[in-house]
């Protein structure tokens, strides 16, 4: 399932998300103009890998790829589909939290979704990369806020785009069963290998769920 837009207008200019895509972009532009050596000693340096953050010697240095992770992405189909992501759900987001709050909530969940990886597999050295875990903090707070809003979506069906209005709790229902079921199948899959961090998109979703209500503005007013 591919989402397109959602019927869920805001109210204010979502400046974070903005800025938050421009980052990537600007990241992902300079990612490309590296050599592959490069690009590989940067993901290995500023993505999250989990033997380092479990293991006794790895020490305190690994920490800060908590946060530099989320801005590092591994081709054009990774950024592109993420940010288009993050542009559907996190302007409703945002408006219900302020520009701050959001940062913060987006940070703090991107954070708990690579922990959740790296407890998962604790002796990958495979590096994480993306934006996803924290993305799916933004759409694990928009089921519980907006359950309701209809989610253009395309279902291909035998290679055919079928045209689909969801309810977001339907699309993010499905999309978080899909990232549990595949994430399990991974645990058990023998080898180490590369691929998409599951259990960040698991993780990072559960704690949007958790965590969103204590990031939402207090209404100005209350009724008489």
């Amino acid at each position: 399932m591919i989402p397109i837009r959602d019927a869920n207008p805001s109210r204010t200019r979502p400046v974070v998300v903005l800025g938050l895509i421009a980052v990537n972009a600007i990241v992902f532009l300079w990612e490309i103009l590296l050599p592959a050596q490069g690009l590989q000693e940067l993901f290995q340096g500023y993505g999250v890998v989990p033997v380092h953050l479990t293991h006794p010697s790895g020490g305190g240095w690994a920490w800060p790829t908590l946060l530099t992770y989320m801005f590092l992405h591994g081709g054009w189909l990774h950024v592109i589909g993420n940010l288009w992501v993050l542009w559907i759900f996190g302007d409703n987001i945002e408006d219900r939290m302020g520009h701050v709050r959001f940062l913060v909530f987006y940070l703090v969940t991107g954070v708990l979704a690579a922990l959740t990886q790296s407890w998962l597999t604790p002796r990958s050295s495979v590096p994480s990369v993306g934006a996803s875990g924290a993305i799916a903090g933004v759409m694990g707070a928009y089921i519980v806020l907006f359950p309701r809003a209809r989610i253009l979506t395309i279902v291909p069906v035998f290679f055919y785009p079928l045209f689909l209005e969801l309810p977001a709790v339907a699309f993010l229902g499905l999309w978080f069963l899909l990232q549990l079921f595949s994430g399990t199948l991974a645990l058990h899959a023998s080898g180490e290998v590369g691929g998409i961090a599951f259990w960040a998109h698991v993780g990072g979703f559960l704690a949007g769920i958790v965590l969103h209500r204590l990031f939402l503005t207090r209404p100005r007013w209350r009724r008489g």
